[in-house]
This record gives C-alpha cells, sequence and structure tokens, in this order.
C-alpha cells in the first residue's frame, strides 16, 4: 500500500513543476453609467511576475495605483494572481478597449470594451404643456430629445399607459457623424372625446430603461357633440312629450334649431322642447341641430306613440256563385299591432285570424255580412272593426208571403216574394189552364215590384201580385204556382186560395146596426119626456122669471127687480140678506147678463144661445144647485110625470151622458134642485102671466136665484 501513494505524490509532483503561467480570469466587455464605477477583473495562475493593463493599446503601468491615472486603479491579491482594473468615476473619455497583460509570460487578456452609458434627458413636445387642437382636423405633435445621451435614446408616445401608434421618428447628425438630436412625430387626427387628454412622450434607453417623460395637455375645440332624449319615450296619442336637447362644445354653444321630420318647429329655441303627441311622430323623428364657432351637429330620435287601430284598406264586397271560394282582405294599422280577427256579423264565433279571410266552397247558408275586427291590444286603447258583405249566386228562393182568402166572385190577391242573386230573369204565375208572367190575361194580372227589404247576401227581393177578379169554385180548389230562374237555376212555391163566407159578416153588421139603433130610440125618448112636461105648464106658471111685466133688470148688479111683492124675505145668498131692506123692494132675480137682453121697446127678452140656428120652442128646464127653497127653480106643485103630492124624480145620466151626482128632483115648495147651474132648450117671450099655484106657505111670489157661474152648467137643446 505504500509504494502505490508514493508513486501517486511523486506523479502530482512533477505535474504541478512543469504548469506554465495562465489566465484564470479575463475582462469582459462592460457598459457603465457615466460617472459610475467600471471594474474589469483579470486573475492569472502559476504567474508571479509584472502584470499590466493597456487602454486602447497604450500601457497604463505596471503600478498597482497607476501613478498619472488618478482616477485608475489595480486591486487584488496579487500572491494569488487577482489583478482587477478599477476606474472611478468614469466619464466618457474611459470609453475604450482594456487588455490585461502578463509581460515576462508573453501573455495577453482578450480585449475588453468598456462602454460609457450616457441617460437622455426629459425630451421636448413643441407646445407644451398644452397644445390646441380642432377636432377631426389632422394634427402633429413634435417630441425632441437632444444632448450627449448614449446610447441614442428611442422617443415613443404613451396614452394612458398606452403606447401609440402611428409615430415616426428623425435623427439629425453633426458632421462629426455623432448625432445632435432625435424628433419623433406623432400624427393623428383628434375628436371631441379627446379633449383634455394628457399624451407622454418618452426617451428611452439602455442607459435609461425607465425612460424620461414629458407629458402635454390636449385642448381640443369641436363642433357640438349633441344627445337628445324624449321624457317620457313611449306615449299614448294626445299626452305631451318633452325633448331635451343636451350638448358638450368648445367653445360654447351658440345656438339650438328644432325640427321635426326635416321641417323647422316654427317658435322653438332652447334646449328644451314640448310637444303633444300623434302618430306622426312615429314617421317623423325629431331632431336637435346645435352650433358653434367651429361647427354644428344635430341628433334625432323617434317617439314610440302608441295608438288604437286606424282601418287603413276596408274590405271590398263580394258577389261569388255557389260553389266558389270568396276571400276578404283589410288591413289595421296601430301601434302597437291589433290582432285582427273574422266574425260573422252578430255572431261571437272567430272564423279566422289575420288581414285575410278565405271561405272556400260557399253556400247561400255562407251569404251575408262578415266583420273584420281589430282586437284591443295591451294598451287598452280601443279597437274597430269593419263589416263587409257576401253575396252568394244561387237559384231563386220563392216564398208565399201569407195565405189569402176571397169570397166567391170577389177579388183575390196572391203574394210570392222572390230572392235570387242575380236577379231573376223572369217570374212566372202558372194555374192549371195557363201562365202568366207579366200583364192581364182574362181575370188574371200581374204585377211584380221590389221588395221594402232586401234578403242579406241573397240580393234584392221581388214581390210578385196575382191579382183575380171575378173567382170562381175552381179558384179555391187548385193552387197557384210561383216561380222564378236566373242563370243558375229555378225556385218555386205553390200556393193556394181560401175561401171566405159571408155570413158571419152579416151577423156583426146586423148586431151593430140593432145596438145603434136602439141607443138613438132612448135619447129621442127622453127629449120627448122633457118636451112634453114643458108643454103642460100654464103660461102663468112659466119657470122662467120674466113672468114679471113691470119687471127691471139691473145691469150693474146683475140683478132682476120684481115690484108688487110684499114679501120681505129674499132668497139671496147671506152676504145679501144681511145687507137687504126689508121694506116693499120687490123680489130680487140673480142672472148672468149675458143671458138677458132688452128689445127695442125696452122689454126684457131673453137671448138665445143658438143665435137662431135651432128655431125649437119648448120647456125650459133650469138646473140648479140648492138645499133651500130659495135655491130652487120654481115649478108648479102638479106635474104630468107623477101623482100629485109626489115628488117626481127624472134620471137622465144614462141618456145624457151626466155624472151620477147630478139630478133632476122635484123639491119642497115645488122648487127642483140639481148640482147644475141653469140650462134653457129654448126661449118664449111671454105675452101674459098668470099666478102660480103655490103650495101651502109658499111666498106670493118667489123668485129663483142662480149661482155664480163657477158651478158647471148644462144645456140641452131639443
Amino acid at each position: 500500500m505504500l509504494v502505490p501513494a508514493l508513486l501517486v505524490l511523486l506523479f502530482c509532483l512533477r505535474g504541478h513543476a512543469g504548469l506554465s503561467p495562465h489566465f484564470l480570469q479575463q475582462p469582459k466587455d462592460l457598459m457603465v453609467l457615466l460617472g459610475d464605477e467600471a471594474r474589469l477583473p483579470c486573475a492569472l495562475g502559476t504567474y508571479s511576475g509584472v502584470v499590466q493593463w493597456t487602454k486602447d493599446g497604450l500601457a497604463l503601468g505596471g503600478e498597482r495605483d497607476l501613478p498619472g491615472w488618478s482616477r485608475y486603479w489595480i486591486s487584488g491579491d496579487a500572491a494569488r494572481g487577482q489583478h482587477d482594473l478599477h476606474i472611478r468615476p468614469v466619464e466618457l473619455e474611459d470609453q475604450a478597449s482594456y487588455e490585461c497583460q502578463a509581460t515576462q509570460a508573453g501573455l495577453r487578456s482578450r480585449p475588453a470594451q468598456l462602454h460609457v452609458l450616457v441617460p437622455p434627458e426629459a425630451p421636448q413636445v413643441l407646445g407644451s404643456p398644452s397644445v390646441s387642437l380642432v377636432a377631426g382636423v389632422p394634427a402633429n405633435l413634435t417630441c425632441r430629445s437632444r444632448g450627449d445621451a448614449r446610447p441614442t435614446p428611442e422617443l415613443l408616445w404613451f396614452r394612458d399607459e398606452v403606447q401609440l401608434d402611428g409615430a415616426t421618428s428623425y435623427q439629425t447628425l453633426l458632421k462629426k457623424g455623432t448625432i445632435e438630436s432625435v424628433e419623433s412625430i406623432l400624427s393623428f387626427t383628434p375628436s371631441s372625446h379627446d379633449d383634455g387628454a394628457t399624451l407622454v412622450c418618452r426617451a428611452r434607453s439602455q442607459a435609461l430603461p425607465a425612460g424620461k417623460d414629458t407629458a402635454i395637455t390636449l385642448s381640443l375645440q369641436y363642433s357640438p357633440v349633441v344627445t337628445l332624449s324624449a321624457e317620457p319615450q313611449t306615449v299614448q296619442e294626445g299626452e305631451k312629450v318633452t325633448f331635451l336637447c343636451q350638448a358638450r362644445a368648445q367653445p360654447p354653444v351658440t345656438g339650438y334649431r328644432w325640427a321635426k321630420g326635416g321641417s323647422p318647429v316654427p317658435g322653438a329655441r332652447g334646449p328644451m322642447l314640448e310637444v303633444v303627441a300623434d302618430t306622426s311622430f312615429l314617421t317623423a323623428p325629431v331632431s336637435c341641430e346645435v352650433s358653434n364657432a367651429v361647427g354644428s351637429a344635430n341628433c334625432s330620435t323617434a317617439l314610440d306613440v302608441q295608438f288604437g287601430p286606424i282601418l287603413q284598406a276596408k274590405p271590398e264586397p263580394m258577389s261569388v256563385d255557389q260553389g266558389e271560394e270568396a276571400s276578404f282582405s283589410c288591413a289595421w294599422h296601430g301601434n302597437p299591432l291589433p290582432r285582427v280577427t273574422w266574425t260573422r256579423h252578430g255572431g261571437a264565433q272567430v272564423l279566422g285570424y289575420g288581414p285575410t279571410l278565405r271561405l272556400p266552397s260557399v253556400g247561400p247558408e255562407d251569404a251575408g255580412d262578415y266583420v273584420c275586427r281589430a282586437e284591443t291590444g295591451p294598451s287598452g286603447l280601443g279597437g274597430g272593426a269593419a263589416e263587409v258583405r257576401l253575396t252568394v249566386n244561387a237559384p231563386p228562393v220563392v216564398t208565399a208571403l201569407h195565405s189569402s182568402t176571397a169570397f166567391l166572385r170577389g177579388p183575390a190577391r196572391l203574394q210570392c216574394l222572390v230572392f235570387a242573386s242575380p236577379a231573376p230573369e223572369a217570374v212566372v204565375w202558372s194555374w192549371d189552364e195557363g201562365f202568366l208572367e207579366k200583364g192581364s190575361r182574362g181575370r188574371f194580372l200581374v204585377e211584380t215590384f221590389p221588395a221594402p227589404e232586401g234578403r242579406i247576401g241573397q240580393g234584392p227581393g221581388l214581390i210578385s201580385v196575382l191579382h183575380i177578379s171575378g173567382t170562381q169554385e175552381s179558384d179555391f180548389s187548385r193552387g197557384f204556382n210561383c216561380s222564378a230562374r236566373n242563370r243558375l237555376g229555378e225556385g218555386d212555391t205553390w200556393i193556394s186560395l181560401g175561401r171566405r163566407e159571408v155570413l158571419p159578416t152579416i151577423r156583426v153588421v146586423a148586431g151593430v146596426a140593432s145596438l145603434a139603433t136602439s141607443l138613438i130610440i132612448v135619447i129621442t125618448g127622453v127629449a120627448l119626456c122633457c118636451w112634453c112636461q114643458g108643454k103642460a105648464l100654464p103660461p102663468s106658471s112659466h119657470p122662467h122669471p120674466l113672468f114679471l111685466a113691470s119687471a127691471s133688470f139691473s145691469k150693474q148688479k146683475n140683478q132682476v127687480h120684481i115690484p108688487g111683492s110684499s114679501h120681505g124675505s129674499s132668497l139671496r145668498g147671506p152676504e145679501e140678506e144681511e145687507t137687504g131692506s126689508s121694506e116693499n123692494q120687490g123680489s130680487i132675480m140673480h142672472m148672468d147678463s149675458s143671458d138677458l137682453v132688452l128689445d127695442e121697446e125696452g122689454a126684457l127678452e131673453t137671448k138665445d144661445p143658438t143665435n137662431g140656428y135651432y128655431k125649437v120652442q119648448g120647456v125650459s128646464v133650469s138646473l140648479s144647485i140648492g138645499k133651500t127653497p130659495g135655491d130652487g127653480l120654481f115649478l108648479p106643485p102638479s106635474s104630468p110625470l107623477g101623482p100629485l103630492g109626489t115628488p117626481p124624480f127624472y134620471d137622465f145620466n144614462s141618456h145624457l151622458g151626466m155624472p151620477r151626482p147630478c139630478k133632476l128632483s122635484r123639491a119642497q115648495a115645488g122648487y127642483l134642485t140639481t148640482p147644475h147651474s141653469r140650462a134653457f132648450t129654448s126661449y118664449i117671450k111671454p105675452t101674459s102671466f098668470g099666478p102660480p099655484d103655490r103650495a101651502p106657505r109658499t111666498p106670493p111670489f118667489p123668485y129663483a136665484s142662480f149661482p155664480t157661474p163657477s158651478h158647471c152648467r148644462l144645456q140641452t137643446h131639443v
């Protein structure tokens, strides 16, 4: 074991003794900022001789402190072969190629390039710190970097830390080939949104990777930027809407201009406009134009005006043949769009939806009116409807108007009603022995005229009448046919003639005549009875108060004075009895002045109420109301209508139409009382007067007092 170890040690000693000087570490290229310290390393092995540094081939010296180079020195442990070159502070002249040399061993390191870096100064932007531009006009911004910056700086543009593209860089060289300055031009077209924006020009190089910045602020002049709003945006027709026009401009706004559908709105000024919404705002938007010194801009908006359905296209009536297809169309406009439905007139069943209704293979039952209805939408703005008529062309429909009856050998008339579309070419009546379309033939005559009302969807109606003069037995046993035809076919109906009997009619007429005759007889009998009673009275006992020959009449008080009466009592009213005298004043009879006149000799004469139209003289019946003898009309105590001493009762109510409370009665002392006022059937001027027949305890000269005209009055003329 000892022998191998010795051999190894010997080998190592021989290898160590045979090594030559060599570089353990050589300098490398180095970049140093101006003013900083530069260190170039150099280490040698198995060398203990002189070591020196060269600068661009010029030896700096072999001493460690390098006399003559105040900023240069060599550091490190020489025994260990360390010979590092230090330069502090580094200046621009220190930028060179450096070598580490072992002069005694003839060794030279590889050259190491020392680069002195000079940081760039802050760039300059033309027009900074605020640049005024016009929006929409292309502009150039110039950034310039001057000085001895090494390496040449790079100029970049930033906005909000985002690099901008479109910059172009230029370099200005001196005659010596060095760079005097660097410029960067940013070309762009600013907008109104760039107003107040900050742009940064940054000079960046290896000497200063972070770079140095110069910021500028953009001040833009721009035409107005307009925003137009409406409140409310969705509105119902007829409501008010306010438009607000807001503008951002530099310099400030100088004017506003409003328009609707391209036409100026008269009198509209300022940023606000108030209008009443209608349907035109859907297709004619409102615009606002704002101006300033730079220019003008406008903005427009349309309203969402909600309104009820408006009929734009009305459905057209149709006339189609039976079995063909019918189609109707109608168009409604509304906001929101209405839902369109189709129904029959008067019906609720929906036949279709949408603007078109198709009816395949129509029949007569499909004829009539159809309704195109726009239903109310969610807005609840009402609806609308349009009607259209479908006429179905089909063979005529013939019906009998009503059953007809006639007397034998009398006139008769049969009628049929015809509906047809198209109109019938002919309406023909036929029977056993012939037919007739129009005009007359023997006992038959045909007339045709339009019906007052047509049947919906089946065209206008016709009424055809068959007149028969002098009916015969055969007319009641056979039928009459009414038929009509058009290009689509024929229709007919049978009508029979009923017979009317004469006997029931004669009975009715006879009954009516009998009743009328009985009524006339009753009325005549009553009148004759009244006339006979008046005839039986003697002239001296005539009930009329004019029996006093020397009576005087006072027109002022409507009184008749009867001289010679010794009776001191009066049958006047209570008021007159209080004021009346008990002396010989005669009897006073109250009468209506219109019933008495004076003749030419001054005598009283009754006034004929008929003015001579009826020249009838008869009994005078005076009806009055009263409970005392003074309120009645004087009558003889005897009467031909009843036994003496029995007050007769005359009831004319059933014949004269008088109410039940009104009656004729014989009162005490020969006075007739009744709830009616007086009535005169005729007037007779008496020639002589006799004393009346008085009942016991009857005044010698009674008089009749007539009530006031407020009582009812009955006049009977016979």
